[in-house]
This record gives structure tokens, C-alpha cells and sequence, in this order.
């Protein structure tokens, strides 16, 4: 949805909307926005309508409200949804804790199937049961009972003797995209959340949490560039504004420390002034080479594929990648210095073409280690390897690339 399909919401026109579209703009707009969207509802609606809202998001929303008009839509809610969204507010950002929903189909361990059935069709009326969950007194998870087994046991069997005792739970705590790579070889529906006591606090459904994943790697692209993930198309011009400027400021500082390097070498550029033409060329060979290496770590790194010890294999196979590649590319460029400089009558024109050949070797080649080791780096610091990235990666390659070709052509041509 674009913002120019967006319907236009104010305090009077909102009473009118139908719930479904509220919801849709709502999903279309970044958590202050969505908030203050819900200023203007009454608290019983602005329930309906986060309900049907992923966990993450309703819980970013709810942080984003003023305590008053939290506490109104919490009063509108029902009782055991307030208290899971109260009890989701103490978790940090990102973490499975944020979208836990209640686990209401509790089931005690000395019920039979018939009295399992018979809890279980109560709740059905209200909440979607996949599984039963059988948890002790202190409230810790025994087991979980599935809905085939409740239909083909007969009434008297013990929930003990059919229950699946070594049940596959998350940690609250817990990273969302931890618990991601965790579920690639597990498609359960439903996860139960549990304290490190055991204590079930919680459910987490398979579908909200591809959801939340899906954003952030819908976000990733955007990251790299200094988009932040709560932009939308919807977001203010001057929230917008607040977003991306930092980012091209540094970007801006990055790009004078490529520029120095190429003012080092200005005495080499006036006397081959060829050179200059084959500046943009290089950057972009190698820059592309690293955004190969980086493309392939970001995706490893989100679907859990680089395991502890990975990170200097993936290096070096990014750096022989990048020198295979920069081989036949190098080739090419090099036979277009020499067609260039021979057509300029230049003396030199066959040393140029060498220059051209391994400076893009060795571009390539830093590139590959440099794509795959900037986000290795920064998730090994604790910071989202998207955010910045491309920028760190663009500065390495520019200087690099650019340094190698003036400097090699200062050392083999100019100084002769």
C-alpha cells in the first residue's frame, strides 16, 4: 500500500472506517505513527485493532503511547491479553519475549483425555488451540498433548502416558533472529516460551515469527544505504530527513578519505592522465566483487548457515573468489589500457596495461575478504550488520582500489 492509497484518518473520519482498513494503515505506518493513529479511537476499538497486529509490532506500538492512553487500550483488553502485554513490555526489543501471546490451553498433569477435551472446548469459542500444555503447580512445562492424540485415545487414558515430554521451547530472552535459525529444521506451528526455571510464560507462533523476520529482512537493503527499518513510505518528510542524513555525512567522510588518497598521488595523474579514466572503472569492478561477498555473508549470517569457527573459511573463499574473478576481468581492462594508450601514442601503453591487470587483481581480491569480513566483524561487536555495511565497504574498496592503481603506476611507469 503506497501512500497515495493510503485513506486519510483524522478524529472525525476515523470513527467511520471500517476495522479492516485501520488495520491496513496501520501496518502501512512506523510504530509513532500507528500510535498516533490510535490517539484518535476509542480504546475498545484501538484493542480490536491491535489484536490483529503482529506481537512485535503491537508491542512497539504500546511503547510508543503516552502511560494514559496505554493504560486505556490495557483496560480495554481482555484480561489475559493486558497482563501478556504488560508482562512483553519488561523484554527488550527484538527478542522472542515482545511477541509472546498467553498460554491458555494449560492443562494440569492427573487430567484424563475427557477432562483435557472438555477444558479445551471452552476456550475454543475465543482462542485458536493447537496444542495442550501440561505444566505442573509451580507452572513449569511437563509436556505438550497434540489434538490427534486427545481424538484417538479413549476418555480415560492419563495425559501423562500420552503428553511428548521433551517439548522444544524458546527462552524469553532469546534473540528473534537466534530462535529463527533455530526453527529451520523445526516447522512447528506454535513454540511455548519458558523462563530458565522452566516456567512456561508464553506462546510464540511459527507465522509471527517469519513475519517479524521478513520485515527485518525486507529492511536489510534499506540498511545498508542508511534507511532505517521503522521508515515507510508513509513516514513524515522532515522524520524522514532525520533517518538518512547522518548517514550520508558519513558517507560524505568517507568518500574525502578516498578522494585524499588519489590527491597523493596527484604528481602520477598529471603525468598519466589516461590514469583517471580507469579510476571509475576499477572502483566499480571491485565494488561489485564486494557486494558479491556481502550479499552471500548477510544472507548466511540471517539464515544461521555461518556457524563459530566459519568466519575465516568464508574470508578466505571471498578472497579467492575475488582473485579468480579479478583475473580474466583484470585481462579485459588491461588489453582496453593498451588499445587506449596506443591510440595516444603513449610509451608506455604495454606497462599500463600490466598496471591496470593486477591492480584489479588485487582490488577484487581485498574486496572479497572485505565483503565478507565487515558484517563478520560487526555482528562479532554486537551491531546489525546491515546498518552500515555498504558504507564501510564502498571506503574500503575506493581506497584500495584507487590506491593500488596510482600507486603501482607510480612505482613501475612514472619513477622510470
Amino acid at each position: 500500500m503506497t501512500s497515495a492509497t493510503l485513506p486519510a484518518i483524522t478524529p472525525a473520519s476515523i470513527m467511520t472506517e471500517e476495522l479492516g482498513t485501520l488495520v491496513r494503515t496501520l501496518q502501512a505506518h512506523g510504530p509513532e505513527e500507528a500510535g498516533g493513529l490510535l490517539d484518535a479511537v476509542p480504546p475498545s476499538f484501538a484493542f480490536e485493532a491491535l489484536v490483529r497486529l503482529n506481537q512485535d509490532f503491537i508491542q512497539n506500538i504500546l511503547a510508543a503511547l503516552k502511560q494514559e492512553r496505554r493504560q486505556a487500550i490495557l483496560d480495554a483488553a481482555t484480561p489475559e491479553l493486558a497482563q501478556q502485554w504488560l508482562r512483553n513490555q519488561g523484554f527488550a526489543p527484538d527478542t522472542i519475549g515482545r511477541m509472546m501471546e498467553p498460554a491458555q490451553s494449560v492443562l494440569a498433569p492427573d487430567m484424563n483425555v475427557g477432562e483435557a477435551i472438555e477444558s479445551l472446548r471452552k476456550l475454543l469459542k475465543n482462542v485458536m488451540v493447537t496444542y495442550g500444555y501440561v505444566v505442573d503447580e509451580a507452572g513449569r512445562l511437563l509436556g505438550l498433548v497434540t489434538m490427534r492424540d486427545l481424538l484417538f485415545n479413549s476418555h480415560a487414558t492419563p495425559l501423562t502416558g500420552i503428553m511428548l515430554r521433551d517439548v522444544f521451547t524458546f527462552r524469553a530472552g532469546m534473540a528473534q533472529s537466534d530462535a529463527m535459525q533455530l526453527t529451520l529444521a523445526r516447522h512447528y506451528p506454535v513454540y511455548p516460551v519458558c523462563a530458565d526455571d522452566g516456567t512456561l510464560l508464553g506462546l510464540v507462533r511459527g507465522q509471527t515469527l517469519f513475519e517479524a523476520k521478513a520485515f527485518a529482512i525486507t529492511a536489510q537493503a534499506g540498511s545498508m544505504v542508511g534507511v532505517e527499518k521503522e521508515e515507510r513510505i508513509s513516514t513524515p518528510l522532515w522524520r524522514a530527513f532525520r533517518f538518512r542524513h547522518p548517514w550520508l555525512q558519513l558517507n560524505l567522510l568517507t568518500a574525502f578519505l578516498a578522494g585524499a588518497v588519489v590527491a597523493l598521488f596527484q604528481g602520477t595523474i598529471d603525468q598519466l592522465v589516461i590514469l583517471a579514466a580507469f579510476l571509475p572503472v576499477l572502483a566499480g569492478q571491485s565494488g561489485n566483487t564486494g557486494c558479491q561477498a556481502l550479499a552471500v555473508t548477510l544472507r548466511g549470517l540471517t539464515l544461521g548457515e555461518i556457524k563459530d569457527g566459519d568466519g575465516m573459511k568464508l574470508v578466505t573463499k571471498e578472497g579467492v573468489l575475488g582473485a579468480l574473478n579479478g583475473g580474466p576481468v583484470g585481462l579485459v581492462a588491461g588489453v582496453a589500457m593498451y588499445v587506449t594508450a596506443t591510440g595516444q601514442q603513449s610509451p608506455d601503453a604495454l606497462m599500463l596495461a600490466l598496471v591496470v591487470f593486477l591492480a584489479m587483481i588485487g582490488s577484487c581480491t581485498v574486496s572479497g575478504i572485505c565483503g565478507a569480513m565487515v558484517p563478520l566483524t560487526l555482528k562479532r561487536y554486537g551491531a546489525d550488520p546491515a546498518t552500515a555495511s555498504s558504507i564501510f565497504l564502498t571506503t574500503a574498496t575506493d581506497i584500495f582500489s584507487m590506491g593500488l592503481l596510482l600507486g603501482l603506476a607510480t612505482l613501475l611507469v612514472w619513477s622510470f
